[in-house]
């Protein structure tokens, strides 16, 4: 995976890639998110575990540009970005793979993993996509429509690798996949972090989230409300479970 050593920051140590304060977000008249805070050194993997409708995905939205309107700092690498467009974000070196997952059905695998532009150096080929996603190379030219729902994820992340993104944001990654699918994801996500990606990710599966984080953010009504070192998640799984509702 050589294309991915010169781009990603690789410890985890130093000035965070991301600083987010008091971030605010609203869909309309709706008030998502009231006063955020979270950081994440480089090659960290963080993730956000909350309840439905805590705002995680607005959380990831809105550090992209997606949400019109929100208030309050976001630095990427010491940059302010609170009121960049996403395309601008994009080219800072930040991608989102939503939970919905985007995939194009008229196009196949190939042709979806090429769609998306390289905004910066660094974005990995499609033979090193491949590599980390043997699944799609025996799928190539299948439509989009054909595969999977842990295919469709694959490609997913697949294409965002192709941008040259150092921070990656993924959304509910193994919503709704077989348990041996959850282990390939986990196992790819744990190889970009040891290649040097920094990564932020909502996740519900709290097994899964042990198994590969640095620590956890919980959110509550828009908030961030506890963090929990990864170590300490065993031990703080009874007041965990209590923000979750599980």
């Amino acid at each position: 995976m050589s294309e991915t050593s010169a781009s990603p920051a690789v410890s985890a140590s130093g000035t965070p890639l991301l600083a987010v304060a008091g971030l605010q977000a609203w869909y309309g008249e709706s008030h998502i998110l009231h006063g955020v805070d979270l950081e994440i050194r480089p090659g960290q993997l963080v993730t956000i575990l909350g309840r439905n409708g805590a705002g995680k995905t607005t959380t990831l939205r809105s550090l992209m540009g997606m949400v019109p309107r929100r208030q309050g700092s976001v630095r990427f690498e010491g940059q302010e970005t609170i009121r960049l467009a996403s395309h601008r974000i994009a080219r800072l070196g930040m991608a989102l793979c939503p939970e919905e997952r985007g995939i194009f059905a008229s196009l196949d695998v190939e042709e979806n993993l090429l769609l998306p532009p390289k905004v910066r150096e660094g974005g990995l080929s499609l033979d090193t996509i491949l590599e980390l996603f043997p699944n799609l190379r025996e799928r190539l030219h299948s439509p989009g429509t054909k595969l999977s729902g842990g295919e469709q994820q694959m490609l997913a992340i697949g294409r965002i690798l192709r941008t040259g993104a150092r921070l990656l944001l993924l959304d509910e990654p193994t919503e709704g996949l077989a348990p041996v699918i959850v282990q390939q994801i986990g196992a790819t996500i744990r190889r970009l972090k040891q290649e040097g990606f920094t990564i932020l990710l909502v996740e519900q599966n709290l097994r899964f989230a042990g198994s590969i984080a640095d620590h956890h953010y919980v959110m509550e009504h828009g908030r961030i409300i506890d963090r929990i070192p990864n170590a300490e998640l065993e031990s703080s799984m009874g007041k965990l479970k209590s923000y979750l509702g599980v």
